[in-house]
């Protein structure tokens, strides 16, 4: 299943550590000027903070890659918070990380898992999505079978996008390559061929929290 995690909606999260504070802000980027469109906003926005350690994949299969201690011992900023975004699987995306300095020294080993810890949050704090290869059409049938077919979808967890009442009822489908075949099956199956399938449409998508997206 040829699948992407990516972030549709970014967020935002703080944690605190021995005084010092860590202000984790994520968002989607499609290119390394994007990446520095935000950051140079996030810094205008905390201009009186000692950091700004961030880290941003993008590009094709997450290709472009970079990060930046901002003033830190390094290694102890960037790349942690570019590991968190590796092992998330998100594409896409950059995550920065704001310290106001609290004081107290934390060491290597403390800074590490300080902007560790507040970009697993920020990026917890996300809405986060999977891009799929799929196929859309619709399903024409009649009153007699309607309710058969929506236990059915509804069972298989086949998401129903919009469904049509006329002389005939009429739902647009969205499902995963690797899926249509079952769903067309099932289909055929429920109403005795009844039925009818249009013409299947490839597509990309992802199912959020706000609705279908198409890529």
């Amino acid at each position: 299943m040829n699948q992407t995690r990516f972030i549709y909606r970014g967020g935002q999260a703080q944690i605190e550590e021995k005084k010092s504070r860590f202000i984790a802000t994520a968002e989607p980027v499609r290119s390394e000027e994007e990446a520095a469109a935000l950051l140079a906003s996030v810094r205008k926005k905390y201009w009186d903070a000692r950091h700004n350690c961030y880290a941003f994949v993008t590009g094709p299969g997450g290709r472009l890659q970079r990060s930046s201690d901002d003033g830190e011992p390094q290694g102890t900023a960037g790349r942690p918070i570019l590991e968190v975004i590796k092992g998330f699987g998100a594409e896409d995306c950059i995550v920065i990380v704001t310290r106001y300095f609290g004081g107290v020294l934390l060491g290597t080993g403390g800074l590490v898992r300080a902007y560790t810890m507040a970009a697993q949050a920020g990026l917890e704090a996300c809405g986060t999505a999977v891009r799929m290869q799929g196929y859309r059409f619709t399903v024409r049938t009649d009153y007699t079978d309607i309710g058969r077919l929506q236990y059915l979808f509804a069972q298989q967890g086949w998401q129903v996008e919009d469904t049509q009442y006329t002389e005939a009822v009429t739902m647009q489908m969205v499902v995963a390559s690797e899926e249509y075949a079952e769903v067309a099956k099932a289909v055929t199956d429920a109403t005795s061929g009844r039925a009818a399938l249009s013409e299947r449409e490839e597509v990309c998508f992802a199912r959020t929290d706000e609705g279908t997206l198409y890529f």
